[in-house]
């Protein structure tokens, strides 16, 4: 009978523990309630004007435009080589003498018949006048001169074939031939190159050159010369590309004083450029950017909720899509896609994209 009051006690204990706790529970219900639903959790950016210029990036080999591969015009023996390789060579300079005496005693030889049918062309014209001789012996008298000199002419320009001489400025790149060596007719005997014409050729991918036209300034690094950037210009750009890589080959062409500032065929030249400029435009992830139908849609965040926006977008630079118009800088826009929010949809941002 003792024990029942010691049993009470316990039973009054654990009702006040049970009162106690549920009275906890509903102050932190209620306090939930009273700060109301948390948004969702997103990620989000700023729009601030950024660079969207596409860049072209190429490489290509220094080398002459003008590459002259010079060729003995007429067969024969070598007498004479005047020039090596790396001398610089003036117009109309000779290079090389070959023998052509057969080719001098057949000019004697028409030079005489020549002399001949001249002086027979004056008899028969005095003739003439004193009515001695016929109209038919003065034509003939007359053609005969004409043979001549043509048969003297084709001597001349056989024997000034033996002279090898330079078409134009240049410098010999290459020599094939030594005195003595017997050679035929258009093999070739030096090879020519203009070091006032140096060109750079490079493909240019097919996205890249309806932003390019000739005329256009080009900047070249050259690995031999990293202290020495050049000023080019685009000279010709073919009108097709070729069939399997899609690539239009683009002619630049260097200085033309850059042989004198020591730039040498074969030398690596680098171009890294900005085309299709397009500095200072709005921009968003492309990702963040929703289709519906034919319209294109952003959503602007504004007090912790979502608005939709609809936008005009443009070109798309890697990871981001140009904005033509509908956002101005400064706000603040849902960087992820949107495809599954909705207008007025309470957010939170949890990290800042860009």
């Amino acid at each position: 009978m003792r024990q029942r009051p010691m049993l009470g006690a316990l039973i009054l204990v654990a009702a006040t523990w049970l009162l106690s706790g549920c009275g906890n529970d509903a102050e932190a219900e209620a306090s939930a309630n009273a700060e109301g639903p948390r948004g969702t959790p997103v990620a989000a950016i700023e729009i601030t004007p950024r660079d969207l210029s596409r860049t072209l990036s190429a490489s290509g080999t220094v080398e002459p435009r003008v590459r002259i591969r010079l060729a003995s015009r007429t067969a024969g023996t070598i007498d004479d080589v005047l020039v090596e390789v790396g001398d610089a060579v003036e117009q109309g300079q000779v290079l090389a003498r070959m023998d052509v005496s057969e080719e001098r005693a057949e000019l004697e030889r028409a030079r005489a018949q020549a002399d001949e049918a001249r002086v027979n062309y004056q008899r028969t014209a005095e003739l003439r006048e004193r009515g001695v001789a016929s109209p038919a012996e003065y034509q003939r008298a007359l053609s005969e001169v004409r043979v001549a000199d043509s048969e003297q002419s084709l001597w001349e320009t056989r024997v000034a074939f033996g002279r090898v001489t330079a078409p134009r400025d240049t410098v010999v790149t290459a020599r094939y031939v030594e005195p003595g060596e017997a050679v035929q007719a258009q093999e070739t005997l030096f090879e020519l190159s203009a070091m006032d014409a140096l060109v750079i050729r490079l493909g240019v991918s097919e996205l890249d050159i309806a932003h390019l036209e000739p005329g256009q300034t080009v900047p070249v690094q050259l690995d031999a010369m990293p202290d020495n950037p050049l000023e080019a210009s685009i000279r010709r750009i073919d009108p097709a590309a070729e069939p399997g890589s899609r690539l239009v080959m683009v002619e630049i062409a260097l200085p033309a004083d850059a042989a004198e500032q020591g730039v040498r065929p074969g030398y690596l030249g680098r171009i890294r450029m900005a085309i299709d400029r397009r500095a200072d435009v709005l921009a968003v992830p492309a990702a963040a950017i929703g289709e519906d139908g034919d319209k294109r849609y952003v959503y602007v965040i504004e007090d912790e909720q979502l608005h939709y926006r609809e936008i005009e977008p443009g070109v798309t630079r890697g990871p981001w899509r140009e904005v033509v118009s509908g956002l101005e800088p400064g706000e603040v826009v849902l960087a992820t896609n949107p495809i599954d929010m909705q207008d007025g949809q309470a957010v939170r941002i949890v990290g800042w994209r860009g």
